[in-house]
Order: C-alpha cells, then structure tokens, then sequence
C-alpha cells in the first residue's frame, strides 16, 4: 500500500458474491472398452456442448456415489469405479461482468457395467468416442484432457 492506501496492484471489485456461492459436483467418464461415454447437455450455459454425465454432489453423499448417481439418473447407465480422473472449475459471469455460477467439478474414472445410454432432459444425445476424437468435438473446457487422464487409468490410453 501507498501512503495513501491505494492498492499497487488493480484488483476487481467483488460483485455480488454472496449470491454465488461455489457448487462441488461430481462427473464420470466410463469406458466400455476403448470407448469413452459423452452427453451432449440439454440445459444450462453449456447446452448444446459434450461432456461427461454428472451434476451436484448431495450433502452427506461422496464424490464417487454422486458420480455413479449422476450416471444413472441422466444416461441410465451403471459402472465400476475406478478412481479420480481431475478436477475442472467453471466459473460464469453474466453480460455485466457479475459472478453468475461456480463449480468444482471432479471428475472419475470408471468402466461400464450395464445399460444403454438413453436421452433426456439433461442429456439431448449420448454417444461413445474413442478418446483422441474428444478434441475435435465441440465440448465443455478441459473435457479432452479429463478423458485422456481417465482413459490412461482405464488402461486404454
């Protein structure tokens, strides 16, 4: 600080942060061979994009049950975990530069057990990939990397 209590260094002013507060949700890429399980979102800023099936943990609930839960509720699908896979942060600003969203995603590692994956709400269009065709789909951030650390435990990498 100068003597005159001005910061050395800009720092944005907080905006509205106590309506925002961060979310923890858990996601699961599962794999059925080399195969990776994607969803294209349904809703929310990331309609319309690929990813992982997952959503909010529930309190009491772990990262790896939330993960499973997820799953099963947007895709219909069940799998075995096999462990974490990375952590993403998605953190939204609206068109006048306030925080509007932010959420720890971690993300899993598992390989399928059984079902079919359907659509619905969450999920317009599900589908399986080889891992290295991640990149050239129109995806949320990060997503190629999470799958590659995620196949690479799933011995497909």
């Amino acid at each position: 600080m100068t003597d005159s209590q001005t910061p050395l260094i800009a720092v944005p002013a907080p905006t509205s942060c106590t309506e925002v507060r961060p979310v923890l949700a858990a996601s699961v890429a599962v794999f059925r061979g080399p195969l990776v399980l994607l969803a294209r979102r349904g809703a929310g800023p990331a309609a319309g994009l690929w990813s992982l099936p997952g959503g909010r943990v529930e309190p009491g609930e772990s990262l790896a049950a939330a993960a499973l839960r997820e799953l099963a509720e947007e895709v219909g699908v069940s799998a075995e975990m096999i462990g974490f896979a990375g952590v993403r942060e998605v953190i939204r600003y609206d068109d006048d530069g306030r925080l509007a969203g932010h959420f720890v995603v971690v993300a899993h590692a598992a390989r399928w057990r059984s079902g079919e994956p359907q659509t619905g709400p969450e999920a317009t269009e599900v589908g399986w990939f080889r891992p290295a065709e991640v990149e050239g789909l129109d995806t949320t951030d990060g997503l190629a990397a999470i799958v590659a650390a995620a196949a690479h435990l799933a011995g497909v990498a």
